[in-house]
Order: structure tokens, then sequence, then C-alpha cells
């Protein structure tokens, strides 16, 4: 299971609100989770991502290369968003006395 601050991750849950490219990924990450990703850290991601079909670049004139969530990535997030629940439902029935 990813963690939930994994880069893959928070790139995944940017992309499900728009089409971005690199740039603007980093920020959305860090105004919806708080976490800054270094440019070799989101661009890595990127290329895995895309290298697994989880996102795809779509063509721009813009020198800056934007990327939206495919099918398989909406399906890996959700798939990630489900585990986390879990263990997040396992620990509050933990902390229950």
């Amino acid at each position: 299971m990813e963690a939930p601050n994994d880069p893959g991750t928070l790139i995944l849950a940017s992309l499900t609100a728009d089409t971005r490219h690199g740039h603007a990924i980093m920020q959305d990450i860090e105004a919806f989770a708080g976490v800054r990703l270094g440019p070799g850290t989101l661009y890595g991601a990127l290329q895995r991502l895309e290298r697994d079909g989880l996102i795809e670049a779509v063509p721009s004139d813009d020198r800056r290369q934007p990327y939206h969530l495919t099918a398989a990535g909406s399906k890996a997030l959700s798939a990630r968003l489900e585990a986390f629940a879990a263990v997040i439902r396992t620990a509050e029935h933990r902390l229950q006395p």
C-alpha cells in the first residue's frame, strides 16, 4: 500500500480536479496536502505514472507539458483511497474504549 503522502498518490489526487502542468501540480499539492514536492521528485513520479498508464500527457503548444488522469489512474487512486480508509477505520475502531 502506498503512503497517503506518496508523490504518485498526491499527483493522481491533484489531477482529479483538472488537467495541469508540473508547476501547477506542485502548487496544488502544497495547497491541499501541505506537502512540497521538489522538481526531481515530481517529474520522476510523473514519468512513472505516465509509463504505468495512470496519467497521460496532453498535446500543447505551450512549453509546459500538461497531464490528465486516465481511467486507469482514476481506478488506481480509488483503490489507494479505499486502502487508506480501511486503515483509518481500523485505527478508529481500536481507539474506542
